[in-house]
């Protein structure tokens, strides 16, 4: 699940990541968190300069692939971008 806000300024785009409890224990979640910043990093480059981006993990990102976790952010992130230039 992402949130995007529109570019509030200058500067580079922020991302961050909220993995709560349910996705599993505190192992688990530093994997994901691993996973999704190493993921962000291939598509920050989209994000309007400024942007502030929160990612949500649910706890199916605890057993997907990087590959499939590096997708799905992918096709959120695109989906929030076209939300907001609406």
């Amino acid at each position: 699940m992402v949130h995007l806000a529109p570019a509030g300024g200058g500067g580079p785009a922020k991302v961050g990541f909220v993995v709560s409890k349910a996705v599993g224990n505190a192992v688990i979640r530093n994997l994901v968190k691993r996973r999704l910043r190493a993921a962000s990093l291939r598509d920050v480059g989209m994000l309007p300069a400024g942007s502030s981006v929160v990612v949500r993990a649910l706890p199916a990102s605890a057993t997907a692939s990087f590959d499939a976790l590096a997708d799905d952010l992918g096709g959120a992130l695109r989906s929030a971008l076209r939300k907001t230039a609406r």
